[in-house]
């Protein structure tokens, strides 16, 4: 039997990028994010590899905590959630933030500018930004930004946060999206009222007051306070905590303030829940994943093919909900 040759060079082949995902590689990570907000079909081992990690985790009772931050344009999600990051850190964990951009009702494209207040954080391995552009899509949320959750899930983070566009009215969504739901309101500004009218009162599980060092904000707590009163209620009743924070510099504030608070509201929420409230506001984001696939391969299909329908409902020759019947599959009548 001859000797190898001491010259020759054994190939090993690179290891995929599943294999790089499952080793907790933060550059195989950020490709499977991009992966799955193009919908490629290369995402889906991923995602599965992602799902299996995220759920023996959960069964370790070591699941991730995912945070929605939702709120009206300009109340300082991306500063609170920034402020959020360092508090974490300092705490020794490791954070996952999604921050969901608006996209250009004309172009598609969206500034993602949101990574721009937290880019003091790019050089931490332990914290990981993406932005994700909306792409029109209702309640606040891309359509992708389940899969996005997943994947940062099964890469084993602490806290996943979800940082929404700031629409409104129409963020409702992240409730379904999310295990709990920070809402961001601003002093004198008619927040309390608004979202109270709104219904995002009914889904935020801690409420922040920020830029509290504003006139107004005692005002703004005391509404917030009578509008949880006027909702119907039981023993069981979580009533969301509303804390005063000031998550940047400002008017003689030098440190953010009522970071840590927020931290310890969404850590009793957590424990009100239990593990029987969390798996049931996990199979609830299942749904809501699902569906908003549905509602996306249909609005796809009716994009290629229905220029034609909606000509024939604008001349009258056809009625809206023929042409619905027809894009679900239905037989023109």
């Amino acid at each position: 039997m001859s000797a190898p040759d001491p010259h020759s060079t054994i190939h090993t082949p690179p290891p995929s990028l599943e294999s790089r995902f499952r080793s907790g590689d933060l550059r195989a990570l950020s490709r499977a994010v991009t992966l799955a907000e193009a919908s490629l079909p290369a995402a889906r081992p991923l995602l599965r590899a992602a799902r299996e990690q995220a759920a023996q985790n959960f069964i370790a009772q070591k699941p991730s905590i995912v945070l929605g931050i939702t709120g009206s344009p300009g109340s300082g999600k991306s500063t609170l959630t920034d402020a959020l990051i360092s508090h974490l850190r300092g705490l020794g964990q490791r954070v996952a933030v999604v921050a969901v951009d608006p996209s250009s009702p004309y172009s598609g494209g969206a500034i993602l500018g949101d990574r721009i207040r937290m880019l003091r954080h790019h050089a931490d391995a332990g914290v990981f930004v993406r932005s994700l552009a909306s792409r029109g899509a209702l309640g606040g949320l891309s359509a992708r930004t389940m899969q996005v959750l997943a994947l940062l899930e099964g890469a084993g983070f602490d806290w996943v946060i979800l940082e929404t566009v700031g629409v409104g009215q129409s963020e409702v969504d992240v409730a379904s999206a999310c295990d709990h739901t920070l809402l961001v309101l601003t002093p004198a500004g008619g927040d309390g009222v608004q979202a109270f009218k709104a219904g995002i009162m009914e889904i935020a599980d801690v409420i922040a007051v920020n830029k509290a060092d504003l006139p107004g904000a005692d005002r703004t707590v005391r509404e917030l306070v009578a509008a949880q009163g006027l909702g119907a209620h039981d023993e069981h009743t979580w009533f969301a905590p509303i804390h005063k924070t000031v998550a940047g510099a400002g008017q003689g504030t030098l440190e953010p303030t009522g970071i840590a608070e927020l931290v310890a509201a969404v850590l009793a929420h957590r424990a009100h829940l239990g593990a029987e409230g969390l798996t049931e506001r996990r199979t609830r984001r299942a749904e809501f994943e699902v569906r908003s696939l549905v509602q996306e391969r249909l609005l796809r299909r009716a994009r290629a093919t229905s220029a034609d329908l909606y000509a024939r409902v604008a001349r009258g020759e056809l009625d809206a909900d023929a042409a619905a019947d027809a894009l679900l599959g239905g037989e023109l009548t």
